[in-house]
């Protein structure tokens, strides 16, 4: 398994990757119930972390957006 630094600490892409090796060891190997239970804490962990950086992107977004218009109606005032 890849190294299971805090989620926290790592980028997105990271703990998509990480999702992604886990989703596939999952699919190819025989596992047993510790490994399982485990992994599903693990991928849980992750997909908290993947859910409120892309909150936080939209929020950024959303912001950023709103900014434009304000720039926009104000050009036009």
């Amino acid at each position: 398994m890849p190294d299971q630094q805090p989620a926290a600490d790592r980028s997105y892409r990271d703990a998509i990757a990480e999702l992604e090796v886990l989703l596939r060891r999952l699919e190819t190997e025989s596992v047993d119930v510790d490994d399982l239970t485990a992994s599903a804490e693990r991928a849980a962990e992750l997909i908290r972390f993947c859910k409120q950086r892309l909150r936080t992107a939209e929020a950024t977004l959303d912001r950023v957006f709103d900014a434009l218009d304000e720039e926009d109606d104000n050009a036009e005032a």
